[in-house]
Order: C-alpha cells, then sequence, then structure tokens
C-alpha cells in the first residue's frame, strides 16, 4: 500500500477538488489548512499528524460506542468474509432480515407493539423521504384522498432531500428551495421546555390542527429534541399532547428519531419518555454505530396492508436505493445493537449524563447565556456582542482543536454531542476543552 502524501499535499488537494457539506469555500479556505482525520480510536480522533481530538460531535452525531469497538469490527470483518452488497429488489439477505427482526424487537420492548415493518434506505434524509411517501401513499389507498398536506414544527430539520426539505422549517438551509417544495403546515414550537410556553404553542397548534386537520395526511416531529434548530426542547408532556391532536384530526404521527434515537436523549428512544408510538419511525445516524450509512423506517401493520393487493391496481410502494438493506451495514447495525445489550450501555447513561451537565455548569457565566442539555444532547450558548457575520462560535470551535477536542457550531451555540461511551472524565475534558476555546476567542472570565 502506497504512503499517504505528506499533509500539505492532502491539504491542497482537498481546496482543489472537494466540496463539503454545509460549508462557504471562501472561509473555508480561508481558515487554512483542514484538521484531516486519518484514523480513530476509542472516543478519540487522531489526524494525519497523529494528534488526538475527543470527538466531541460523535463524527455528526453517529458514533455510540467509540471508534472501532472490537464487537463491531468483528461483526463487519465476519460480513466481508460472505458478502459486501446484494440487492433487495427481488432478493432477500440474511442480514437484512436479522436486522429487521431485531428492530422491531427493540421498539416493541421499549415502545410497546405496533411497528413490525421495516424499510431501509441511507440516511436520515432518506429515512423521512420514505416516511413521508408512505404515509401519503397509504392514506391515498385507504380512500382518504383528501389528505395531501403534512404538518411540521418551526424550525424544523428532517435532512436534505426535498421532501424532507419540505417539511423543514429553517430557512438558512431550506429559504432558496422554497420554490421546489410542497408547503407544510407550520406549527409553532417552543424554545425551552417551559410550561408556559409549551402551553401557548399547545393552543395555536390545537387551531391549526383543527383548520387543517381534514388535509393532514401526516404530523411530523423530532421528539424531545430539535437538534438542528440549536437544540430546541420541548417537555414530554408537550410531545404527548402533539400526538394526541394529530391523532384526532386523523393524521399519521411520524417521529423523526434519527438524532435522538440509540440513548442519545437517555432512554432508546425519546418517544419513550412521553409512553407515545408513533404509526411511523425514521431512524439513521446511531443505528449502526457511526460505521456505515444504514436507515430505517418502521411502519404499523395497518400502513403495510393499505400497500397490499394484486400488481394490477399499482398500490405498490415504488421506492427503493440500491444500497437498501446493505449487508455490511445491517452486520454494523447488529454488533451495535449487540454492544447495547451486553454492555448494558443505556444503564451507564445516567452518570454521564450528570457528568456532562456538571462540567457545563462550570463554564463560567460571563460568555455563556444558556446551557441546553437533553441526556447527552447538548450546547452552550455562547453570550457576545459581536455581529452575526463575526463567527463567534465558530472560531471557538476552531479554537478549541488546540485544546484537544472538536466540536461544531449552530449559529451561536456550540454543539456537545459526544459518542455514548464517553467517560465522565472525558466529559469533563471536553467541555474544559470548549471553555479555554471561549476563553481564546472572548477572553479570560
Amino acid at each position: 500500500m502506497a504512503p499517504l502524501p505528506d499533509p500539505d499535499t492532502l491539504a491542497a488537494w482537498d481546496h482543489a477538488h472537494v466540496w463539503h457539506p454545509f460549508t462557504q469555500h471562501d472561509e473555508w479556505e480561508a481558515d487554512g489548512p483542514p484538521l484531516i482525520i486519518d484514523r480513530a480510536e476509542g472516543c478519540e480522533i487522531i489526524d494525519v499528524e497523529g494528534k488526538r481530538y475527543l470527538d466531541g460531535v460523535a463524527s455528526l452525531w453517529t458514533n455510540v460506542h467509540g471508534h472501532r469497538h472490537p464487537t463491531i469490527d468483528s461483526a463487519v470483518r465476519k460480513q466481508l468474509r460472505r458478502v459486501a452488497h446484494s440487492t433487495m429488489l427481488g432478493l432477500a439477505g440474511t442480514k437484512n432480515i436479522l436486522l429487521a427482526r431485531e428492530l422491531v424487537t427493540l421498539t416493541e420492548a421499549h415502545l410497546g407493539p405496533g411497528l413490525s415493518r421495516v424499510f431501509y434506505s441511507d440516511s436520515g434524509s432518506t429515512s423521512v423521504e420514505v416516511a413521508l411517501k408512505l404515509a401519503f401513499q397509504s392514506q391515498q389507498q385507504r380512500g382518504h384522498t383528501n389528505r395531501t398536506r403534512f404538518a411540521a414544527l418551526a424550525e424544523a430539520y428532517h435532512g436534505d432531500t426535498l421532501g424532507s426539505v419540505s417539511v423543514g422549517g429553517i430557512d438558512l438551509f431550506h429559504g432558496i428551495y422554497r420554490p421546489l417544495l410542497f408547503d407544510a403546515v407550520r406549527l409553532p414550537s417552543p424554545e425551552r421546555a417551559e410550561a408556559d410556553e409549551e402551553s401557548d404553542c399547545l393552543a395555536r397548534i390545537e387551531t391549526l390542527l383543527a383548520e387543517h386537520g381534514p388535509t393532514l395526511a401526516a404530523v411530523v416531529i423530532e421528539p424531545l429534541v430539535q437538534g438542528a434548530a440549536g437544540m430546541r426542547r420541548h417537555s414530554p408532556a408537550f410531545l404527548r399532547r402533539v400526538v394526541a391532536l394529530a391523532r384526532a384530526q386523523g393524521a399519521l404521527v411520524v417521529a423523526d428519531e434519527v438524532a435522538t434515537g440509540f440513548g442519545r436523549t437517555g432512554t432508546m428512544f425519546a418517544c419513550e419518555q412521553a409512553d407515545v408510538r408513533p404509526d411511523l419511525l425514521c431512524l439513521a445516524k446511531g443505528l449502526t454505530g457511526g460505521y456505515a450509512p444504514l436507515a430505517a423506517t418502521l411502519a404499523t401493520e395497518a400502513i403495510f396492508d393499505a400497500f397490499r393487493g394484486p400488481a394490477s391496481t399499482h398500490r405498490t410502494f415504488f421506492h427503493g436505493h440500491t444500497y437498501t438493506g446493505n449487508p455490511l451495514a445491517c452486520a454494523a447495525a447488529l454488533g451495535s445493537l449487540t454492544v447495547f445489550r451486553d454492555e448494558a450501555v443505556l444503564d451507564g447513561l445516567p452518570d454521564k449524563i450528570a457528568a456532562l451537565s456538571d462540567a457545563m455548569a462550570a463554564v463560567p457565566d460571563t460568555h455563556v447565556s444558556e446551557r441546553r442539555q437533553c441526556g447527552l444532547m447538548a450546547g452552550l450558548m455562547v453570550r457576545h456582542d459581536q455581529p452575526t457575520d463575526a463567527r463567534v462560535a465558530h472560531r471557538i470551535c476552531l479554537a478549541a482543536r488546540a485544546h484537544g477536542v472538536v466540536v461544531r457550531p449552530l449559529g451561536d451555540l456550540v454543539v456537545l454531542m459526544p459518542p455514548l461511551a464517553m467517560s465522565p472524565d472525558q466529559l469533563h475534558a471536553l467541555v474544559d476543552g470548549v471553555s479555554c476555546g471561549i476563553a481564546d476567542v472572548l477572553g479570560p472570565a
């Protein structure tokens, strides 16, 4: 195997050829040579020069058990000795069958029975896209032809394909595409889980759903935390009431647990904290433990039955992806679920959640106006008087790298989304690194 080019050459090739997601490249190039990750171990990522950094964003919210976990590594290696990919169009596969069974069993244990069918895709965006199409088509095929619209929360983020963007509500990301999108009913969402604010939002939601209910195929919601909106939180009671209002109007409920699933909020799924089971459940990100692109949309048997019939009725769900149910990705997901069981991952979360909370509380108030946290989804809202284009949180995230941590901003929020495997000591080190980055940019507290 040929040796890697030197770091300067790799950086030059990156600037010359690579188009990064969610990146303004004038800024990217002005920031200097990129941090180039070459390998990883545990909760650390390692650059081409051998420097180690705590992975404070879990490789964009995907990594659960740490990098190079032996159980998942072994599962993928064993699968490589069998088959790397085989289509699900006209064929079945051992690993996607086994994973579907595991996911149905898992959701039954945590959410109650009902989600009995699994449709695979390859990302959070596509899992939501699948849910939207399933909701729409099933309503049509059950004779509810007036149900052609969707409702979603303000500031929602459900992905970047056109359907998922249509139910998204972040103008910074989505505004330019509006001429291409369908119109969704926008439901008010609280910025934080406070009773008065939630009560006001629920009153307006009830009015909007009563007005538009007969036309709604489904209501789409990120349960408990709207991550890309800046870790906006709502209570389990709020979630429970929205679900009840949606069902009272005959709309299906789509829970987008792409970011919140697999222990991220302190329970396996966020919905279980509200004791609700959606009609369609979207999973991705942590599904494979951060190893490979894979998503799953779980549906009820009633939705599945709406697609049954002779071929001549054209009730088939005409949707699929080349790598749907990829065996390597399914093997990784099965390995991740094994780790959840064998290492009692959920049982260890309360101490880690408390450690993250304690570490965030120790950051001086001088430069932090708010601390947002739900489980191991968290962020520090930076207090400053500089203009938006000063990109203060972005500069803090760059500065934090000198202190051995990698984090990302959302506006003025520095996001903390560590792997579930991160120890309490590492969680304190992560927040300390961010605190040092804040001091580097804004001065000592």
